[in-house]
């Protein structure tokens, strides 16, 4: 079988490494989709690779900064691809075009703004293509579920990018906790901060078509699910609360929240369990991390605390730019971006990539017939079927903050369709 197909939908931060005015100043300066995918070419697991945005006029850039700072350091790496609108181009409806050239069974990845995931990805499916989301796959539950059942009756692969749960740690944990070693679900607690730059980066949608708890905190509700719907729980109610002052000072529309907390009621028979999920875009511009990261789960026969954010790494330089001589904490494990020993792209074992490469073999294997949909979401991938109760919760978490911080009732699960009250 030829190798796969992939259109790159997005052309920012995640896809190029390349937000406006040249590399991005976050830990992705040269981006995860891209890179990952030249060098998941170079090994022959996919094929003709092409990328789509609004704007044309942003290629020859995009392109100058692929070339300088990826195949120009890792051997000439091949960075080509067709991209769409043409150069001299604005459509915010190129993705058709894009996707309408594809061979039938290609794969498609989605990087975009949330509202946009879900007519993106029903476009593909339908014309049956697999696809990779980010996360949140979309902002509402009903269209979580709309993608499902149109991903099944057109037999394609939807994978939603959720690279925590392939983070060794967090895998680890994640088995511990699923397989009831540490006894049942009783309490969970995460953090998960970026700095106040980000605003700037995604100053477009900040708080005007998203929030961070989808950006950020659907991380750790999907870990936590992962963890605690193995053994019979679900969740039952969110309630929200989120501040703000610091988001608006920075030019993001009035409302938009600095920091949201999640506080979710977990149910098994007569058993219940907390849940509790911050996520904050307004961290200090020399916390010494790009994400500051960590979480403590508890359960009625042994806890986990994991600390992602400070892996016993450290580097700090007399440098005065860009961090000031300060302190700073990287994260090899999710992208490594030094070379090879033979000069190629070396990092492969981040669960960044590997995070597409599970996708890529999946779908590799699903078109030859070696697996189903129904063994895919056995596997425990981050699928649609299995991130629904994220949706939920994510949804439900909006609609507390935009309803004075009510309880929003989670109905269903275990195998009844998941609404909410």
């Amino acid at each position: 079988m030829a190798p796969l197909p992939v259109l790159m939908i997005g052309t920012g931060e995640y896809t190029t490494g390349f937000v406006g005015s040249g590399a991005s100043t976050s830990d992705k300066k040269v981006g995860v989709v891209g890179l990952t995918l030249f060098d998941l070419r170079r090994r022959g697991k996919v094929g003709a690779l092409s990328m789509v945005g609004v704007s044309g006029s942003k290629f020859p850039a995009i392109r100058s900064h692929l070339q300088k700072n990826i195949s120009e350091v890792y051997n000439n790496l091949d960075v080509s691809f067709t991209s769409y609108p043409s150069d001299s181009t604005s459509d915010p409806d190129a993705y058709k075009r894009a996707i309408d050239d594809l061979p039938k069974g290609s794969a498609i990845t989605i990087f975009t703004p949330d509202t946009t995931h879900f007519p993106i990805a029903l476009y593909a499916i339908e014309r049956g293509h697999h696809v990779l989301i980010t996360k949140p796959a979309t902002k509402l539950l009903s269209h979580h579920l709309a993608l499902l059942k149109a991903s099944r009756e057109h037999n394609v692969f939807v994978y939603i990018e959720h690279h925590k749960r392939f983070d060794p740690a967090y895998a680890d944990a994640r088995h511990r906790a699923s397989t009831g070693a540490l006894g049942d679900f009783n309490y969970f607690y995460s953090y998960m901060s970026q700095p106040k730059s980000q605003l700037e980066t995604f100053k477009a949608w900040a708080g005007r078509d998203s929030d961070i708890s989808y950006y950020l905190n659907s991380h750790h509700v999907d870990i936590c699910d992962s963890m605690v719907s193995a053994q019979g729980f679900r969740p039952v109610r969110v309630t929200a609360s989120g501040s703000r002052g610091i988001a608006e000072g920075l030019g993001c529309v009035a409302g938009t929240e600095d920091t949201i907390t999640l506080m979710v009621d977990w149910k098994k028979g007569e058993k219940v369990a907390t849940g509790v999920y911050t996520a904050s875009w307004t961290a200090p511009q020399k916390a010494g991390v790009h994400s500051n990261q960590y979480y403590h789960y508890v359960g009625s026969a042994g806890e986990i605390r994991t600390n992602q954010a400070k892996r016993g790494y450290d580097v700090s330089t007399d440098s005065p730019a860009p961090s000031g001589g300060q302190i700073q904490w990287f994260n090899p494990f999710y992208m490594s971006y030094a070379p090879s020993e033979s000069g190629d792209f070396g990092g492969q074992t981040g669960y960044g990539y590997i995070s597409f490469e599970k996708f890529v073999d999946a779908v590799t294997a699903l078109k030859e017939g070696k697996v189903t949909l129904d063994e895919l979401d056995r596997r425990g991938l981050p699928t649609l079927g299995n991130t629904v109760n994220t949706a939920a919760i994510l949804e439900g978490g909006r609609r507390s903050l935009d309803e004075g911080g009510r309880g929003v009732e989670i109905l269903g699960g275990g195998g009844v369709e998941v609404s909410l009250k």
